[in-house]
């Protein structure tokens, strides 16, 4: 393919609407919750007894009124982790709260979770273990009816599933068990058979692990990746292989740290849409640990990764781990309330635009259409959007707000129906007349909250310095100061160049490992 070719290749890719309506979510709440609540592990053996699971006060209700606070979308419960432990009385094995002294064996944590969603308007998602320690038919190819027979319970006695959460942990040279050979291709037609409207994601086809568990965002990226990035051995072999504390610490990306770029791009032919999901604890830990109350991450911290998640184009899915009483512990609580309270004022932090101004634009499609985020429920694609009628080297759109301001983040959105095109933007501020450059960006997608130093003005513009073929643009946001200013300090970009170093390094040692043996 010439270059033409390539770039008329890379915009024909474009989401599906599950795709589109995942990805407006902004962010979802992850429950990390079961018999390793009780035994502080953070990886169980499939060993401990069923009568450890024991909460005496829990309360599911208490759980989604924090997360309706903190203005998530929806959450993922662990209904069954590692080490096999189910919290819902399946038929498929005894090691589950059917055997435990959980209201004397007839309780059902998933029902009481998905009841408690619908209660308060939060959509359901399940994170159901491929590896699994306790169950006898692991190990061999039996267990996958055992795992797609889980997987048709949960689907089908719960009501609508929003998102099917997999993970490519196998360890199962850990119990002296033969290596387990997920059959990925059934797990995927199970899901798409009984849950249609579910993303599957992380080990999965509609959402990618972004590569890490420290809540780090590309500082550009891409949807649109070659083929080869939905690769799931290479997520099996980058998923956390031991029950080690420091593996966020140590893992960083999944495959590189461009997976977009013209020039990353060239030497692929093959290519398709798959976003990226930041995962991250809201404790060091995944499960409750007592030890970890006032290890809570910091609003400040919370922020930072929310801002460069979902205003980095992916998706932030928030841990907070449900404690022994059944309950979300307070300091969890009185953290997830404020970034909802930050969240809720920043969004009633935008400027009103009395004029707006940009390229011609192909009839039907005016810019001025960009001043309002709205779209449709059935097709999630935006009801107003602009594009140029002309392709040219750059685009500039100026906003003049209706009064002087003083600003500190501009967001963008672009209409991905028609692919993912920025590649790079500034942004400008009239000050003392004449125009001030306050940012520069790159990738765009389905959301860049670009954050700057604060500034008075009443003039902004917005100047695309690099788009395949032409944009198309959603939406265009200025937002009056909120005291946040998101920027990699010298030693952050360190750690992330460190945390990359250690990667190859750790391929490095897995490609050697698996030329000696079979690879686990």
């Amino acid at each position: 393919m010439n270059d033409q070719e390539r770039l008329e290749k890379y915009v024909s890719i474009v989401p599906s609407v599950n795709q589109k309506h995942f990805q407006r979510q902004r962010f979802n709440v992850f429950f990390h919750y079961g018999t390793n609540t009780f035994t502080a592990k953070e990886w169980g053996d499939g060993k401990a007894d069923p009568q450890i699971f024991n909460p005496t006060e829990q309360d599911t209700d208490q759980w989604l009124r924090a997360v309706k606070e903190a203005g998530a979308y929806g959450v993922i419960l662990t209904c069954k982790h590692h080490d096999g432990f189910c919290l819902w009385p399946t038929k498929t094995t005894d090691y589950s709260v059917a055997s435990s002294p959980y209201k004397d064996g007839k309780g059902d944590v998933v029902k009481e979770v998905s009841d408690s969603c619908r209660k308060y308007g939060i959509k359901f998602g399940i994170y159901l273990s491929p590896w699994d320690r306790n169950h006898e038919a692991y190990g061999t190819e039996g267990y996958n009816d055992v795992y797609c027979g889980q997987l048709e319970e949960l689907l089908t006695g719960y009501g609508e599933i929003f998102c099917v959460w997999l993970d490519g942990a196998c360890g199962s040279y850990m119990d002296g068990k033969p290596k387990q050979v997920y059959d990925w291709d059934r797990y995927f037609a199970t899901i798409r058979r009984l849950a249609p409207n579910a993303c599957i994601s992380n080990c999965g086809p509609d959402v990618r692990w972004v590569g890490n568990e420290g809540g780090f965002a590309r500082e550009s990226e891409w949807n649109v990746v070659p083929k080869f990035a939905f690769d799931i051995q290479s997520i099996e072999a980058t998923s956390q292989q031991s029950d080690d504390g420091d593996f966020a610490k140590k893992e960083a990306d999944i495959i590189s740290p461009d997976l977009g770029s013209r020039e990353f791009l060239k030497d692929f032919n093959s290519f398709i849409w798959y976003p990226a999901e930041v995962d991250v604890s809201i404790r060091p830990g995944w499960f409750y640990h007592k030890s970890q109350d006032k290890a809570v991450r910091s609003l400040k911290n919370l922020l930072k990764i929310y801002y460069n998640s979902v205003g980095g184009n992916s998706t932030l899915l928030l841990n907070v781990p449900p404690d022994r009483r059944g309950l979300l512990h307070e300091n969890d609580v009185k953290r997830l309330k404020e970034l909802g309270k930050h969240i809720q004022e920043s969004d009633a932090q935008l400027l009103k635009v009395k004029a707006i101004s940009a390229p011609v634009a192909e009839e039907g499609f005016d810019i001025e259409g960009v001043l309002e985020y709205s779209y449709d429920e059935s097709t999630f694609d935006p009801i107003n959007y602009y594009t140029p009628k002309e392709e040219r080297g750059s685009y500039e759109i100026e906003l003049v707000l209706d009064q002087p301001a003083k600003i500190n983040r501009l967001q963008l959105v672009e209409n991905v129906a028609f692919s993912q095109r920025i590649e790079n933007f500034e942004i400008y501020a009239f000050v003392k007349g004449k125009y001030k450059k306050v940012y520069d960006g790159t990738t765009v997608g389905y959301c860049r909250i670009a954050t700057f130093k604060a500034v008075t003005t009443d003039k902004v513009k917005v100047v695309l310095t690099s788009v395949r073929k032409k944009p198309y643009i959603e939406f265009i946001g200025v937002y009056a100061d909120n005291g946040v200013l998101i920027k990699d300090t010298l030693r952050q970009k360190f750690v992330k160049w460190l945390h990359h170093v250690n990667y190859i390094a750790y391929i490095k040692r897995e490609n050697k490992k698996n030329k000696k043996g079979d690879g686990q």
